[in-house]
């Protein structure tokens, strides 16, 4: 019975990778900007929403966090820190735009759409799937609408953005690579970019740092290369292949969504993505305009899209990853301390 278990698993898990590598593999290998990615989510959301058992096994997307966030952390470079001189008024700007976009959208939902309060409220804050649904399983708010109605705004983002800024031309440059090393000192940095990231990633995800796995190597990598210790970066069929994988998860979270159902809250979750999609937008362009940053980074950390999507968007985008690492963090932080707090308002108030 465990082998057939686990037989099964492996099955459904290499159903998915195809999914996952051909819509990848189409608009990657097109040159379409994040298409490794948006190409995977687009092929395994369809053959989710068909009925197809699609899976990625839990332990594979840890490693793949990893290593997207080692290669994340080689585009850290003193430029970029140069860059992070305005974050903190960059921030603070974060939370007012947060709590404009999260009010906005619930106000639609409640008036437009009659929901209650609370799922609302969970349905509006900004890239917060995961809060979001275990509040609302212990609170008694609809828990299914929630999940939709978040999963299609992260899936609209990680998908649509790319487009935008391949059209308007906001994609930035490629990075500049440094000479390579001799073969034996390329061996020893990979060995030392692979082992130190990874263990850094691995304590902060038992510290339960908010996107631990990833936050953690893209930190210690952006160490090793901004300090000119390791000048390698990840292989190129590696980043590839998590950037695929990446794709594929997100999709999978529409396994098991009921057709009628997501007919249903179609019209609630796409109104509510234009409703945060466009205050958010030009409360970003603001932002930008105000501190004289590039228009791209402020829109992408400022996106109400997941954590570990948005950074690696960045780069794949080649725009500033640690710029909107840090803003999707800050924002991580604030839903996850003041969500309670709102809850217990919404609940005496009603």
């Amino acid at each position: 019975m465990p082998f057939g278990f686990h037989l099964a698993q492996g099955l459904r898990f290499a159903e998915t990778l195809v999914y996952a590598a051909v819509g990848g593999a189409l608009l990657g290998l097109a040159g379409f900007p994040g298409g490794w990615m948006s190409g995977a989510i687009l092929t395994t959301t369809a053959a989710a929403l068909m009925g197809r058992p699609v899976y990625i096994p839990r332990p594979l997307s840890h490693g793949m966090f990893v290593a997207l966030g080692i290669s994340l952390g080689g585009a850290v470079t003193p430029a970029t820190v140069e860059r992070m001189v305005a974050c903190p008024l960059s921030l603070a700007a974060l939370i007012a735009s947060m709590t404009a976009v999260t009010l906005g959208v619930a106000w639609y939902l409640r008036r437009v759409h009659g929901w209650d309060s609370l799922s609302a409220f969970f349905a509006a804050a900004p890239g917060a799937l995961s809060q979001s649904l275990l509040l609302a399983s212990d609170t008694g708010a609809d828990v299914r609408s929630v999940a939709i109605v978040q999963s299609v705004r992260v899936f609209a983002l990680a998908v649509a953005l790319p487009m935008v800024f391949a059209a308007l031309g906001m994609t930035g440059e490629p990075l500049s690579l440094p000479p390579a090393p001799s073969p034996g000192e390329a061996i020893g940095q990979t060995i030392l970019l692979v082992t130190v990231p990874t263990a850094a990633a691995i304590l902060a995800y038992r510290l339960r740092l908010p996107g631990g796995l990833i936050v953690g190597a893209m930190l210690v990598s952006g160490i090793l290369h901004g300090s000119g210790i390791v000048t390698v970066g990840m292989p190129a069929p590696v980043t590839i292949a998590a950037f695929v994988l990446l794709g594929g998860l997100i999709g999978t979270r529409f396994f098991g969504t009921d057709y009628n159902d997501l007919k249903r809250l179609a019209r609630a979750a796409i109104g509510a993505l234009f409703v945060s999609v466009g205050l958010g937008s030009v409360l970003a362009l603001a932002v930008a305009w105000l501190l004289a940053l590039p228009a791209g980074d402020v829109i992408i950390a400022y996106a109400p899209g997941g954590l570990e999507a948005m950074i690696i968007l960045a780069f794949a985008l080649h725009l500033d990853p640690a710029y909107v690492g840090a803003h999707h963090l800050a924002r991580f932080f604030f839903v996850s301390v003041m969500m309670p707090f709102a809850v217990g308002f919404l609940r005496r108030r009603d």
